[in-house]
């Protein structure tokens, strides 16, 4: 890592952060960084650290690695400003401060939120949904005050938002509308919660109640996580072809899908700045963009040559004009969304970001690549299976985001973490390797890593006869999905266990006696015989176990009759949502019951058992 700090130094600052990285998982809460900084003897007010935050982490995760902490205290370190807090009006973004709005910190804590963000995304949800029909009375949603904040109460709008990221998450029949009381909208937020979840939003400590009580930092957490995801979605080969353009000399396909939608953003943008002939290049989405020069040349690059979009912002000096000139130019092809002049010119890596995404997505403007061979869209395409395994991850909370099932998990890091959540305290952090792994010698680190996750899944009794750490850490892809699927299983069962209060490990034929027993005491006629009984296709045995778990909850008049496929994708779609409404973490799809897929399948009756056992305790 190429620094102004010699060695003992960088050991001094290493020893530090440790000192807070309890866990040895290589990173560190934001909270934390203040006492780091404290202990290299550096008093630093919090709004100053959270700029600096916004600026080095990159993957918006909100935890910061120790390369990331380095850039910022070697920022610190050569900068002569005073951090006084008297400079706090001047520099720092504009914060709310809001106080008590977490039931597990302390009493007189306060919490802080984006002003700027509120708008963006206050902006973002009236366009995404104002012309949904259920929502009439909700949008447009007033920018003012804490507007948004009441907006999100019954659920609708989080439910509404959530099918826009990812369509069909959220079955439209299990929506509560109408006249709500606060026992429908409880409903709502446990479905939204659940269902985001299950696109990979982490709702680690979020529960219904706290939107409904509209806390904000939690609310705009929540809401940046959705947005995110759909944003991103179309950042692919399926949806765009042409990425292959950017392809550097030498690489592959399998290399441009190891990048991060992130650094394709960064590719996409330098490469129209590359056509137009300029000699700039951006390397992030904070200060490289704050002249709004760069901005300048991609909306000329990629805007429709009738759309009047021209370079006239660049003869205004005044970089907030220039940045409102150039929002101007962008709102001709529809695409002034998430930033304003102020966030352009202060550099908001998040907004920014999402402002980069949204012009991808509307005019990616890509000429098909020359001299590529062609290749089977299907050969890197996500597999259903693994797009469930991925989302379950990222749910999870684990550091950095997957993106790429098989790339992201090479270095062995994201296994362990998993490892750790299945059984908590069986990682020996001391063990592993943390990043930034050296360029020399950085492969046989990630592989150490990889084959301590192979130790422990045999510590586990997982099946991996024939599986080494080579083979997670050159991304094999059915040894890879074999590990994963078995960590997916073992946390499922892991809580469901904890709830049952047993001392042994569940088996699955004792899950599928309790479903039987549970559906016979309910009165009802479904029931299976395992979990790929053919019954389950029809998805009444899920229904029906919904119905006994919160009896009245199912509408049966939602089910429709008939074999047909999509008669039983209906009626799926219609038995995953249900559940996630009752409070089943469920992250199988619909497709899952309708094959049925075992594998996920015993993933939904575990998660209903142990929502049943829940409810009971």
């Amino acid at each position: 890592m190429a620094t102004g700090f010699t060695d003992d130094e960088l050991a001094s600052i290493r020893e530090s952060f440790n000192q807070f990285d309890a866990d040895r998982n290589g990173h560190i809460t934001v909270s934390e960084i203040g006492e780091v900084l404290k202990a290299l003897g550096e008093s630093v007010p919090g709004y100053k650290i959270r700029d600096m935050v916004r600026e080095v982490d990159i993957d918006e995760n909100g935890t910061v690695e120790f390369n990331e902490f380095v850039k910022m205290y070697e920022k610190i370190r050569s900068s002569k400003v005073s951090f006084a807090l008297a400079d706090k009006a001047k520099d720092a973004k504009k914060l709310v401060q809001v106080g008590g709005l977490s039931e597990a910190s302390a009493e007189g804590t306060t919490h802080s939120f984006s002003e700027e963000e509120k708008l963006a995304f206050v902006d973002w949800i009236n366009y995404q949904l104002e012309e949904d029909g259920d929502l009439k009375n909700h949008l447009p949603v007033p920018e003012e005050e804490d507007h948004l904040f009441k907006a999100v109460h019954d659920g609708l709008i989080l439910c509404k938002l959530i099918n826009t990221s990812v369509p069909n998450t959220v079955d439209e029949r299990a929506i509560n509308k109408g006249k709500l009381n606060v026992f429908t909208m409880q409903e709502n937020q446990t479905l939204a919660l659940n269902s985001a979840s299950s696109i990979g939003c982490n709702i680690i400590n979020i529960g219904p109640q706290d939107i409904m009580e509209g806390r904000p930092h939690l609310i705009l957490g929540l809401l940046w996580q959705v947005i995110k995801i759909g944003l991103f979605a179309k950042i692919s080969l399926q949806n765009c072809p042409n990425l292959a353009v950017l392809l550097e000399e030498g690489e592959t396909l399998d290399d441009l899908l190891a990048l991060s939608p992130e650094e394709i953003l960064l590719r996409w943008f330098n490469y129209h700045l590359k056509e137009a002939g300029s000699s700039r290049r951006v390397n992030n989405f904070t200060g490289d963009i704050k002249d709004s020069e760069c901005y300048t040349i991609l909306l000329n690059q990629i805007a429709p040559e009738d759309s009047g979009v021209d370079m006239s912002p660049m003869q205004e000096s005044d970089p907030e004009k220039r940045a409102e000139k150039m929002l101007q130019q962008a709102h001709k092809i529809g695409c002034r969304k998430f930033v304003r002049p102020k966030d352009v010119v202060k550099g908001n890596q998040r907004l920014n970001l999402a402002y980069v995404a949204n012009l991808f997505n509307m005019y990616p403007a890509l000429k098909a690549p020359d001299g590529l061979p062609d290749f089977d869209l299907g050969d890197y395409g996500e597999t259903r299976e693994e797009k469930t395994f991925r989302n379950w991850m990222n749910s999870m909370g684990v550091n950095p985001f997957v993106n790429n099932l098989y790339q992201d998990l090479k270095d062995g890091l994201v296994l362990l973490q998993l490892f750790d959540k299945v059984q908590p305290g069986i990682v020996d952090w001391d063990k592993v390797n943390k990043k930034p792994f050296k360029k020399m010698g950085g492969n046989m680190k990630k592989l150490e890593n990889c084959n301590y996750a192979v130790e422990l899944a045999q510590k586990l009794k997982f099946s991996v006869v024939g599986i080494d750490g080579k083979d997670l850490n050159d991304g094999n892809k059915t040894l890879t999905l074999a590990v994963v699927w078995q960590l997916m299983r073992a946390y499922t069962l892991s809580v469901l266990q904890k709830l049952s209060g047993s001392t042994k490990p569940i088996k699955d034929q004792e899950i599928v006696d309790w479903v039987n027993t549970k559906l016979s005491e309910g009165g009802k006629s479904s029931s299976i015989s395992s979990f790929k009984d053919p019954a389950i296709t029809t998805s009444m045995p899920v229904l029906d176990l919904v119905d006994c778990i919160k009896p009245g909850s199912v509408v049966y008049d939602n089910v429709a009759a008939g074999s047909d496929e999509e008669t039983l994708l209906g009626n799926a779609k219609y038995a995953i949502s249900m559940s996630r409404k009752i409070g089943a973490r469920v992250y199988a799809l619909p497709e899952d019951l309708v094959e049925p897929n075992p594998k996920m399948c015993l993933t939904v009756f575990a998660c209903l058992m142990a929502r049943s056992k829940q409810i009971k305790s």
